[in-house]
């Protein structure tokens, strides 16, 4: 009999289930949407049962998709997105609508925050380098003064692992990669933060049990197992922030590791072995998958900046790409492949919704600069792509100041399925970039995990040698280095004499 994990990826708008054997390879996944709810302005939510409902129906979808008996799945693990909060009551009933990550509601509640405690405490016991209204700390207070009945009954305030392991094992549990950022979370002690606990009235045991990545909660339920149509000898376990998890699918788990991920957003960690807090406090430090390691882990525009291209810009492309069964990306990652190096001095800054970790600035503006009469639409794809990798540049010249010495780059996401984005982002960085086989690095991450979890492998680290296969490697070419060093310092300079204009601007 075959043994079998199933990866789950509990994304902002949309969950992915997919189906590993122990080998790795993929069986079938399954993708489920499903609407968030704005009732008003800054209010992001969602019902509970339909991430539930949506579980259920990416279960048949796999069943339609690929023949396997209930007993060949060994382990559940999962892939989650931060903050994204739930409020229980005693019996284990949600009290209202899950409140998503993206929900700003709580700016005043960030504010209150920020004055008892300050920015500067929040980073040194949690790791994040302020208050926001989207950490859930911000968001555990707005319900207390703005919704009091809600708060009256709460039974339990949990993130969106710790629901789905709750209704699959009837067991409270978290890990420290998602506590992280609650901001109610001492990455220092790896426990909850008292003090903020008794600002917020939380009590803690209305807060789940910790435990590390990768662990074995329990079985599935009889209940939950009858109604997934999965057998009561699954064994479900503790996964990872979203983020972590695809690091892990990448193959990136040692300090030096260094994984970006470009989506709508570009994402960066970086495993270290130490807690590492950046001094300039530009850097935020999260909690890691394996235990006592940590993770630099920051996000900028990314990928969104291309889209926003595409879908002004190249309407052609995309009549086109449905003619020719084709993507739209690709036909723009051509026409940037036909431009050199360095686009002929246009340099452009990516920062449509302003600019984040290491160079904050949230009126940071998007910028193309220097154009002339010989560039072509060509250039401006490009100069989308050389950005986007300075960003990554310089995001390890950050490290480097906070002595961590990245010695590699793998890619995931969408843009890593591009040979002329991957060796700009190798070219300007100077380091190797590496991609892998499966496109769903995530729910491979949480198979990892689930697998390392129930002994399936020795440690995480057996399991990435088993489990992933290198696709491509892109080495830098040393004929563009001084072209990107140019490149880079025309980048760094723009951004900095703009500064100023950016706080006038519209």
């Amino acid at each position: 009999m075959r043994e079998l994990i199933i990866g789950l990826d509990l994304g902002t708008t949309a969950l992915k289930i997919a189906l590993f054997e122990k080998s790795g390879k993929i069986l079938a996944v399954s993708t489920q949407e499903y609407p968030l709810l704005t009732p008003k302005t800054d209010h992001v939510e969602v019902e509970p049962k339909t991430y539930w409902q949506s579980f259920k129906n990416g279960l048949d979808e796999l069943r339609q998709k690929t023949q396997f008996d209930a007993e060949e799945i060994k382990a559940l693990g999962f892939s989650a997105q931060g903050e994204t909060l739930f409020f229980l009551d005693e019996n284990g009933e949600p009290l209202r609508n899950a409140i998503v990550w993206m929900d700003n509601r709580a700016q005043d509640e960030a504010q209150e925050l920020k004055k008892k405690f300050g920015d500067e405490t929040c980073f040194k016991v949690t790791g994040q380098v302020s208050f926001e209204p989207c950490w859930p700390a911000s968001k555990v207070l707005w319900i207390k003064k703005n919704e009091p009945e809600v708060f009256a009954k709460i039974g339990k305030v949990l993130l969106i692992e710790d629901y789905f392991i709750y209704k699959m094992t009837g067991k409270y549990v978290a890990e420290g990669s998602l506590l992280t950022s609650t901001t109610y979370w001492d990455i220092n002690t790896k426990d909850y933060w008292q003090e903020m606990l008794d600002f917020l009235g939380i009590a803690r045991k209305q807060l789940p049990e910790i435990k590390e990545s990768g662990e074995v909660v329990g079985a599935l339920q009889d209940a939950a197992a009858k109604e997934l149509g999965l057998s009561p000898n699954v064994v479900i376990c503790t996964g990872a922030l979203d983020q972590a998890a695809g690091a892990i699918g990448v193959g990136n788990i040692k300090e030096g590791g260094f994984s970006e991920n470009i989506g709508a957003a570009l994402a960066i960690c970086v495993p270290v072995n130490t807690p590492t807090f950046d001094p300039n406090r530009n850097m935020p430090l999260h909690y890691f998958i394996q235990k006592d390691m940590y993770m630099v882990h920051t996000f900028t525009t990314g990928g969104m900046t291309l889209k926003w291209f595409r879908d002004v810009f190249s309407q052609s492309e995309k009549v086109l790409a449905e003619l020719l069964n084709t993507d739209a990306y690709d036909l723009l990652g051509q026409e940037a492949a036909s431009i050199p190096p360095g686009c002929e001095g246009l340099t452009m800054l990516p920062h449509l919704t302003g600019s984040f970790a290491p160079d904050v600035n949230s009126k940071a503006k998007g910028v193309f600069y220097g154009f002339t009469l010989k560039h072509t639409r060509a250039h401006f794809v490009r100069a989308i792509f050389e950005a986007i990798g300075y960003i990554i540049r310089r995001n390890i010249d950050a490290l480097a100041d906070m002595n961590i010495d990245v010695t590699e780059l793998r890619s995931l996401g969408g843009g890593s399925k591009s040979k002329v984005w991957n060796q700009i982002k190798a070219d300007i960085t100077g380091k190797t970039l590496i991609t892998v086989d499966c496109k769903e690095s995530a729910c491979l991450g949480a198979a990892i995990l689930a697998g390392k979890a129930i002994g399936m492998y020795s440690d995480i680290e057996i399991a990435c040698q088993q489990m992933i296969r290198e696709k491509e490697r892109f080495e830098p070419n040393p004929e563009n280095r001084a072209i990107y060093e140019r490149g880079y310092s025309n980048y760094k300079k723009l951004f900095k004499d703009l500064e100023s204009m950016f706080e006038t601007a519209y």
